[in-house]
């Protein structure tokens, strides 16, 4: 099982970032979304928020490629109508290229090595 690390931001704007939730809360999420989320070899996936930044962990399967989630998802009008609803309310971190939402991180400390 690997873990990866995401950060994204989201617009400062406290109306934003409340529909936001809104939208992940279990009753308002989307089952299409989550059953691509599973399909693509994710087994697990939880989202924190601080003030306006949103940091994500997910857990996969061996299974998992990043580039063929992406692919996954630009085929599937569902997930492309969510990433635009999205768009709304995120903004890119600022080291970010064009068109990038999710930033992977990088573990700097480990507890257990």
């Amino acid at each position: 099982m690997k873990r990866f690390c995401y950060a994204l931001d989201l617009k400062d704007d406290e109306a934003l970032i409340k529909e936001y939730e809104h939208w992940h809360s279990s009753e308002h999420g989307w089952p299409e979304i989550k059953k691509s989320i599973k399909d693509a070899s994710i087994t697990s996936m939880e989202i924190y928020r601080t003030g306006n930044r949103l940091f994500m962990i997910m857990e996969v399967d061996e299974d998992f490629s990043a580039e063929r989630k992406a692919a996954m998802d630009a085929e599937n009008p569902k997930v492309q109508e969510w990433e635009e609803l999205m768009w709304k309310f995120q903004q890119p971190l600022p080291w970010a290229k064009d068109g990038e939402k999710w930033i992977l991180m990088n573990r700097i400390f480990d507890l257990n090595a």
